[in-house]
This record gives C-alpha cells, sequence and structure tokens, in this order.
C-alpha cells in the first residue's frame, strides 16, 4: 500500500501545475462573504459579510464569536449592494484607522468611511465613525465596492458606471461623475469642506473634471490589488455581454489613464461614438470570453513562499466558473480543473505571508499547489534523508550550515511543527505526523527561504 502511494505521488509531481492548483477548506461558517483584508503586520484575516458584519478569521481557522465590527443597520444589502469593501490604513499599528465601502440604506449611495479599533480589544471596533465620501448610484447594480491603500499612501476606491447595462449615460467617459473610475484621495490630510484631500498628481486637479478621478473608463473594478513586492496594480473589470478583462498597470502606476469602457468592451468594440483613438487607452493584458465564464473575480499576483511554482502568476477566479486562472507575464491565461462541489467565488485575500485564499458566501478555501516545486532547496545544496519517513528526519547540506529553523507544514498550509538545528546531526521527529506529503521550510541566519517535499510513510 506504501508503494502504490509513493508511485501515484511520483506521477503527480510530474503534472503541470494546473493540474496541481486545487483549494482547499480553510474556514466555514461565513455569510455573504464579499472581501478579505488584513492590517499591515498581521497574521489575521479580516472577512467582509454583505449583511454589514466584519468577522475575524484566526490563523488555525476559527472565526471570533464577536463580530469585529457590526454595521448592518446602516446598509442596504442584496444583489450588488451591501458592505462591500474594506482597506486598513497603512499605519493601522498606530492609528487603528481602517475604511469601508459600503451602500447606504436611505438612498442606496456609496459611502466611504473611516472606523478605529478599540484601544482596549484589538479583536472588536468602535462604532462611531466618519463618513468620508458620499457617491449617488443611479441604479442598484454595479457598485464595484473594492478599496486598497496603494504604496503611495492614498487610498484607491473602484467605482462601477452605475449600473443598468451598457453603461446608457456614459458615465465611465464622463470627467465630471466619479461613475465608472478609479479614485484616490488623501485620508491623512483633509482639507474643508471636505473629509479628505487629494493627491496634488491626480490628473483632473486644476482643469476641467472631478479632483478624485486617478482613471476613467471602468465597467465595473469589483476586485483590485496591487503586488506587495514591486507595486503593479490589477484590475479584474467585470465585462457586459461578451468579454471579462483584467489590467496590469506597471509601478509607478501613472494618473490619468483610460481603460476603454463603453468603448470597448476588453479590446472589442463596443459602442465608439465619440471615443479617443484605440491607442489612447489602456488595452487588458488578458481577457476571456463568455463561453469560458460571465462575471470575473479578481485576485493577486502570488508573493508567497511556499509555492514556487506560483510566483509571478496572478491567481483569478469567476462567478460562474468552478475553478481557478492565473496569468503569466506574457498575459496567457491557464486554468485548472474543476473542483468537486464549489462555485460562486466572490473574493480573494492574501495573508500576511503572501498566502492566497479564495471564497465564495460561506467558505474561505486555502489555495495550495500539490507539487511543491523544490528547485531552491536542491540548489542550495540541501537534502532530506530518509525520505520517505516513519519517526524522524534530518538535514544534509553540502556546504555546511548552522542555526536554521526548520518548519513543517500539511499540503493546505496550516504550520504542524517547527524547532531550530544546529547541524546535521538533529533529528526533526515526526512521529506525531499521518501518512501523507508535507512541505518542509528552512530559513537560514539571512532570512533565506527554502523548501522541499517530505513524505511521511
Amino acid at each position: 500500500m506504501k508503494k502504490i502511494f509513493y508511485i501515484s505521488l511520483l506521477l503527480l509531481l510530474n503534472v503541470s501545475i494546473a493540474q496541481t492548483l486545487t483549494i482547499q477548506s480553510f474556514a466555514t461558517g461565513l455569510s455573504g462573504t464579499v472581501d478579505i483584508a488584513h492590517p499591515p503586520g498581521d497574521e489575521r484575516l479580516f472577512v467582509v459579510q454583505q449583511g454589514g458584519q466584519i468577522r475575524i478569521v484566526n490563523t488555525n481557522g476559527t472565526i471570533n464569536t464577536t463580530p469585529f465590527i457590526n454595521l448592518s443597520s446602516l446598509i442596504v444589502s442584496g444583489g450588488e449592494q451591501g458592505l462591500l469593501g474594506l482597506a486598513f490604513h497603512p499605519n493601522y499599528a498606530t492609528n487603528g484607522q481602517f475604511f469601508v465601502n459600503y451602500t447606504r440604506a436611505s438612498d442606496g449611495a456609496t459611502v466611504i468611511a473611516k472606523y478605529t479599533v478599540s484601544t482596549a480589544n484589538p479583536n472588536v471596533a468602535n462604532t462611531a465613525g466618519t463618513i468620508l465620501m458620499t457617491i449617488a448610484q443611479p441604479y442598484a447594480n454595479h457598485n464595484g465596492g473594492c478599496i486598497r491603500f496603494g504604496p503611495d499612501g492614498y487610498l484607491y476606491i473602484g467605482m462601477g458606471d452605475g449600473g443598468s447595462g451598457g453603461d446608457p449615460e456614459n458615465r465611465a467617459q464622463n470627467i465630471t461623475q466619479n461613475l465608472g473610475k478609479m479614485l484616490r484621495i488623501d485620508v491623512d490630510n483633509p482639507v474643508a469642506p471636505l473629509n479628505y484631500g487629494i493627491p496634488p498628481t491626480n490628473p483632473y486637479v486644476g482643469i476641467a473634471g472631478n479632483d478624485e478621478i486617478w482613471a476613467i473608463g471602468v465597467r465595473n473594478p469589483w476586485k483590485f490589488s496591487f503586488n506587495r513586492l514591486n507595486n503593479d496594480l490589477w484590475i479584474a473589470d467585470v465585462g457586459q455581454n461578451a468579454v471579462e478583462e483584467i489590467n496590469k498597470v506597471a509601478s509607478p502606476v501613472p494618473a490619468g489613464l483610460n481603460f476603454g469602457w463603453r468603448c470597448y468592451e476588453g479590446n472589442v468594440p463596443y459602442n465608439t461614438t465619440g471615443c479617443v483613438a484605440v491607442g489612447a487607452l489602456t488595452m487588458p493584458i488578458a481577457q476571456y470570453s463568455h463561453s469560458e465564464g460571465c462575471s470575473i473575480t479578481g485576485g493577486y499576483l502570488y508573493t508567497g513562499s511556499l509555492y514556487p511554482n506560483l510566483v509571478g502568476k496572478y491567481v483569478f477566479a469567476d462567478y460562474c466558473m468552478n475553478r481557478l486562472g492565473y496569468v503569466n507575464e506574457a498575459g496567457e491565461i491557464t486554468y485548472t480543473s474543476n473542483f468537486a462541489g464549489t462555485n460562486n467565488f466572490t473574493t480573494f485575500g492574501e495573508d500576511i505571508n503572501g498566502e492566497l485564499y479564495v471564497a465564495k458566501s460561506s467558505t474561505i478555501y486555502k489555495i495550495v499547489d500539490t507539487s511543491l516545486s523544490n528547485s531552491n532547496f536542491e540548489k542550495a545544496g540541501f537534502s532530506i534523508f530518509p525520505n520517505p519517513a516513519n519517526n524522524e528526519f534530518f538535514i544534509k547540506n553540502s556546504n555546511g550550515f548552522s542555526n536554521l529553523k526548520v518548519t513543517v507544514f500539511d499540503i493546505s498550509g496550516k504550520m504542524l511543527l517547527s524547532q531550530s538545528v544546529e547541524n546535521e546531526s538533529n533529528k526533526i521527529a515526526t512521529s506525531t505526523l499521518s501518512s501523507g506529503m508535507y512541505l518542509v521550510k528552512l530559513e537560514d541566519k539571512s532570512g533565506a527561504f527554502y523548501t522541499t517535499k517530505l513524505v511521511i510513510e
């Protein structure tokens, strides 16, 4: 039986990443999950529920009973409305500020508001907040909802085109309206009578056009994210009837871009009446037709250390499909196999280590690569013996080593054991581990990481 398992493992390691990228349940018992964020330097995940609550998910997947905050009395929820976005201030550790995007119950307007965490309890926020901006919504759909702090310290706000279908009033190309735009504001330096400031490099400062606008021509940028390593911006814009698109803006991200809607849906002409030349538009790095999905759910470019095969890949999903996709630097899309029993993916999350999560309404899944590439481990001269192991294993390095930290994870990314080793005679006991495949991560004195696979028989 053990021999059969090991042969099967070897076959598994020779298939492509599209076949080995999968998901594993991490946290359950949620409701209406639409966003996941974490404060800088914080291992916890903060989960936005469309109905108005933000819940805290701990590193072991448990969910705090008491919500971080409950704003359900302020919002209207359902369809594309509700509590939609969350962003923690870059200096959250000292100022305790976080920001939310919600649909106001009284009139359906989009509200961007600031709140603070309790000074007495880091698991609970103060319920008194400050409204920064209000944007009227003519329809109930295309609210956008995503908010993120950029590397410049400003708050970016993704605003849909106001709804209906086909952007009937052409709001996305109208620079006197905030709908169909990427907005950018300064939350640290408000200028009366506003509760925020205007970054001086916003493109319409001092000329015709709304000062809050950073870029125009988006339809419904449901999710966007900044690459935490190089600051590139990735925007997943939900399409109309034919095309879903992914936009990449290389750092330093320039202001004043036009992403093309409603002139183009992706790179396909939609309504080009009165439009600028196509050469003046920023076209997507990747797109797919509605034969492959119906509504893109944007994710992140992978920056973690557990799965080297994913490095440099932008991972996304589609609300109508039961799989993940990823985009490489050339803009080529690859899809995973279909997952059993899961669909309607609504959002992604990134933890403190750059590992990725994807969620549907009730469940958060950890994204894992079961191939667990070990090329960097071997190139550094490391090896594990015996492998497969039973009750213990040892670390060997042809170049010698000292003061290594050894951590063992299961393939969902859950840490199972950790210890320091001084030399090759120090054993790592594995008698508590069940038969199966694991990930071993080594960290040297310089902070460099090396990963490999371990099989327990």
